[in-house]
């Protein structure tokens, strides 16, 4: 669905029950048809960001949004209580914001076996028609869950017995040293930042993909199928690495 902008469209897409990834108001206006569009958007579970008006306008493509813009999503999101019963690898993506990346890392966490992705709905990339572009159809077989917080959502992963393994350069095991319990999940950082601090005290392992060069790091989507297929390559042979 591409951006909707304006009032009207966007308060008639929220009462038919749309799928909208967010709704953007310009900071600073305020009126009840505005606050009507807030409510029916938190009442539907959909973020509402409050961000300068130029944003708005690069987000419709002019100025003429009257302060609010929807920007639409590929696919509905699965909740976590329904992918974590799969038993399957999660994968959590710690704020990835380009969407191009977001997309590349669904495609290979699909190509890999991988259960359900794991995405934040706040400075992250949602399910955007350029992410279901750039995950090659992906988007349509591998459910997304989107979390308020995710830090709570490994919490509550952890509470059903999975063990996390948290990719960071400053990891003490190699990626493919370390063995990986079943059920698991993989978490992966931003670009150019990495993990949080507090996700990073969440995991159970963290690891690291060892480089050759200057270069220090790789580009988060290389990352994941780097570590994703070793995850394949070993389950696919019954491999069973101990931890070093």
């Amino acid at each position: 669905m591409s951006p909707l902008a304006g009032i009207h469209p966007v308060r008639e897409a929220l009462r038919a029950g749309r799928p909208i990834d967010r709704v953007l108001i310009a900071k600073g206006a305020a009126s009840p048809r505005l606050q009507e569009i807030i409510d029916l958007s938190r009442e539907r579970g959909i973020p509402v960001r409050f961000e300068p008006r130029e944003h708005l306008d690069r987000a419709s493509g002019g100025p003429q949004h009257q302060g609010v813009v929807a920007l639409g999503a590929a696919e509905k999101y699965a909740t976590l209580e329904e992918t974590i019963a799969s038993g399957g690898l999660h994968v959590i993506l710690d704020g990835i914001e380009d969407p191009h990346n977001l997309g590349a890392v669904i495609r290979t966490a699909h190509a890999a076996g991988a259960a359900a992705v794991v995405i934040p709905e706040r400075r992250a990339a949602g399910l955007t028609d350029v992410v279901a572009r750039s995950s090659a159809g992906a988007l349509a077989y591998l459910p997304v869950v989107r979390v308020s917080n995710i830090n709570r959502a490994i919490e509550q992963i952890k509470k059903n017995r999975y063990w996390i393994y948290g990719l960071d350069e400053r990891g003490d095991r190699d990626y493919d040293k370390v063995e990986v319990l079943s059920p698991a999940a993989f978490v992966f950082g931003a670009e150019g930042r990495g993990l949080h601090e507090q996700v990073r005290k969440h995991c159970d392992f963290l690891v690291r993909i060892p480089l050759a060069g200057g270069v220090a790091s790789l580009n988060v989507s290389v990352a994941a199928g780097v570590m994703l297929f070793e995850w394949k390559r070993r389950w696919t042979a019954g491999s069973t690495m101990r931890v070093e």
